[in-house]
């Protein structure tokens, strides 16, 4: 009988093989601490970015096809979660999530550049130099593990998720108290979020023949480096995809500022750099009427050009609050990109995880959720992967106005790492 394995991509949590409580559960951890100095190279983590990025665009080609007009997700903590997944992968299995996934290491290079990607990440507001600390920017990833108690994990792949991503198992009973599990993932998983994410996991999602669950999480709070008035924010016309329009409060930089643009045939993009420099939000809006047409052929490359034809410019700029979140399942996406037997009680192996080939991933979810305002910006974002048994330039500077359907990026700028990403159709939709 196959047994549901979920991975989880909300927090983790820190761990061959011991016994210990945390937080009401027994823990089987490995022995082994976590690496704090990775083996990894600096072309390692930049191919490992790259993989990354491209998985960023071919996911959101098949994002962009539902029905949610306005979009974010965390392309990093998607990653990240399946890389734990992936390293108890084998065969065939381990090969399509490979490449969909676009993990062109090798594993054995693979995990400890996540660790060192990670590991640099988590400091990365302690390199922020001339701000207060209270206006430093917030950025944790966690993971945790959760594993039906009595059940036999190979210890191989406990030290693995120990040395390279700081994980150690929760014991709960998935087989005689699956809501009570369920319940307390959740809880995990909104206190990893500051409560942006909540029911991570709906009811009925595990059962008793679940065996598995890997949680990712990530949160971002951050302040712009240049604040926009709250005074100067009024309601003005945003153009829709239909040709309707909408009030939206609008957010405006009436005099110029420094920050980086970049205008090309049919868009232009802008870099708004949160304090210290270290992360940024770049907005790219396509001109009115060729949205679609730029969204077909939205792809890493095209990210990437962007990228670097911004310059710094002195820019006058006007842009909309938003505030969403969104569901993913991930399953038909994936499915789309290539990950087949993963999700196949019959073909699927991850006998790295038990020795066994009973384990197969039932369900993918991912779930996000981005504010914008004057003042900042806050996201988060959570992944669940669940394995059972079975403008025009002025004297005064570029003028801006954001007052149509654009994309989103959220990025790292020392490593290029996409944090989060996603559009906007519509501010008014999923606003309080």
């Amino acid at each position: 009988m196959k047994h549901k394995l979920y991975v989880l991509m909300v927090a983790l949590a820190a761990a061959s093989l011991f016994l210990s409580a945390c937080g009401g559960a027994t823990v089987a951890a490995s022995s082994l601490p976590r690496n704090t100095n990775p083996q990894a190279s600096v072309s390692d983590i930049q191919e490992l970015t790259a993989g990354n990025t491209a998985f960023a665009f071919d996911l959101y080609q098949q994002m962009r096809r539902g029905d949610n007009p306005n979009l974010v997700y965390s392309p990093y903590s998607i990653s990240l979660a399946f890389a734990m997944t992936y390293a108890g992968a084998r065969g065939e299995t381990a090969t399509q999530m490979a490449q969909a996934m676009h993990y062109t290491l090798a594993p054995e290079r693979l995990h400890p550049a996540f660790n060192a990607l990670s590991l640099d990440l988590d400091q990365r507001s302690l390199e922020v130099e001339g701000v207060e600390e209270a206006d430093r920017f917030q950025l944790s990833l966690a993971n945790s593990l959760w594993g039906q108690k009595n059940w036999s994990f190979l210890p191989d792949y406990l030290d693995l998720l120990a040395t390279h991503y700081g994980a150690g198992m929760r014991l709960v009973d998935f087989e005689s108290a699956p809501e009570a599990a369920r319940r307390q993932i959740n809880d995990w998983v909104s206190d990893q979020t500051q409560k942006r994410i909540r029911n991570m996991i709906p009811p009925g999602m595990i059962d008793p023949l679940t065996r598995f669950v890997l949680v990712n999480a990530i949160y971002f709070k951050a302040t712009w480096q240049f604040e926009f008035d709250p005074d100067k924010t009024a309601d003005r016309p945003f153009y829709l995809l239909n040709g309707q329009t909408v009030n939206v409060p609008m957010m405006s930089v009436d005099q110029a500022t420094p920050f980086s643009y970049a205008a090309g045939e049919g868009w232009q993009a802008v870099a708004l750099p949160y304090k210290g420099g270290l992360v940024e939000m770049i907005v790219i809006v396509p001109d009115q009427g060729t949205f679609e047409a730029f969204e077909a052929e939205w792809t890493a490359e095209r990210y990437n050009q962007i990228v670097s034809a911004l310059q710094p410019q002195m820019v006058r700029l006007s842009m909309p609050k938003f505030k969403f979140d969104n569901d993913h399942n991930l399953v038909a996406l994936l499915t789309t990109l290539g990950m087949h037997d993963a999700f196949d009680p019959n073909r699927a192996d991850f006998s790295g995880i038990d020795g066994k080939r009973d384990l197969y991933i039932t369900t993918a979810l991912h779930k996000a959720f981005i504010a914008t305002d004057e003042k900042g910006t806050e996201a988060a974002a959570a992944t669940s992967i669940i394995i059972g048994v079975t403008s025009m330039p002025i004297d005064e500077g570029i003028l801006l106005t954001i007052d149509r359907p654009f994309f989103y990026v959220i990025r790292d700028v020392p490593t290029g790492t996409i944090l989060f990403m996603g559009r906007v159709l519509d501010p008014t939709h999923g606003t309080d």
